[in-house]
């Protein structure tokens, strides 16, 4: 891609992050969405709660790349919690595409490039999903599809939008793995509940990377899943960590304390999400790290 200037909501979090670096990087021009009051010419304001965006900020980017939103992650699911997370995400997405859209044409960017996540699918089991499956039912699910439907605006203008349907990004830096990483090394680790779920992971550098292919290739729009090709059980996870980190992984957690700990999000962490990235393999893209092992050992 010919150097560009991309703004990047969510610049601040573990994605965002490693994009705006690697754009940078590059030779690319990145405009970070902030808060607070913008302190150089790089940063645009908003407020994605209260639906605030300086849509004159985006004019002349090429992208946008929306990966803003209270981490799913971070606490237990109260009501309050869970109404935090729909609004950072619903809201936010909706005031960006109602300010892409409010730019002339000729101002407007080419592409917009919104996260969502796997959880669209639900609960899978064994079964695989990918891009035609519908979206399951529960929170997450709900969610996302509430998420992507945000976005009307900007596709009724004419902009081509992405969706990216993220797994559980390998990283040291952040995410689930960041939390896992001690763990094992401390010899603490091992599966969760039985282990047979399935968790549909991709390394941080093939995330950044097929992110920055949906930028540069024409053509892609609606949902792409950014998940490596080979999902694997909770247990072999396990099993790879203990080899890699050459650590016993002997201590199972339950899925009664994991219900304790987590409450309603334990579900997701005990739920089975076997997810395949057809589009993506289908335009082209190729993974650097296919496998799980290859992925913890590069985030190592």
């Amino acid at each position: 891609m010919e150097r560009s200037r991309i703004a990047v909501a969510g610049a601040s979090g573990l994605i965002g992050g490693a994009l705006a670096r690697s754009l940078t990087a590059d030779g690319h021009e990145v405009r970070r969405l902030v808060r607070g009051t913008p302190r150089t010419a790089g940063e645009i304001r908003w407020d994605p709660e209260d639906g605030r965006v300086d849509a004159a900020g985006l004019a002349g980017c090429h992208a946008v790349v929306n990966l803003a939103g209270a981490g799913v992650g971070d606490r237990r699911w109260t009501d309050a919690y869970k109404q935090r997370i729909r609004d950072s995400r619903v809201k936010g997405t909706a005031a960006l595409a109602g300010a892409v859209a409010s730019l002339d044409a000729e101002e407007r960017p080419r592409v917009f490039v919104n996260g969502s996540a796997i959880g669209y699918y639900g609960e899978t089991g064994e079964r695989t999903a990918d891009e035609s499956t519908p979206a399951g039912e529960g929170f997450l699910p709900e969610l996302c599809v509430e998420w992507e439907g945000a976005t009307a605006p900007a596709q009724e203008a004419g902009v081509r939008t992405v969706f990216t349907r993220t797994g559980l990004v390998v990283s040291r830096e952040g995410g689930a793995w960041a939390r896992l990483f001690p763990l094992f090394r401390a010899g603490a680790g091992g599966r969760m509940g039985d282990g047979s779920q399935y968790w549909s992971f991709i390394a941080l550098h093939d995330e950044v990377a097929a992110i920055r292919h949906l930028i540069d290739t024409d053509g892609l729009s609606g949902p792409f899943n950014v998940t490596a090709p080979n999902p694997v059980t909770n247990r072999e996870i396990t099993a790879v960590m203990g080899r890699v980190l050459h650590r016993p992984t002997l201590v199972p957690v339950p899925a009664a304390v994991l219900r304790t700990v987590l409450g309603e999000m334990a579900g997701d962490v005990l739920g089975s999400v076997r997810v395949l990235p057809t589009r993506l393999l289908e335009s082209g893209f190729r993974f650097a790290f296919p496998e799980i092992e290859g992925a913890i050992r590069a985030a190592l």
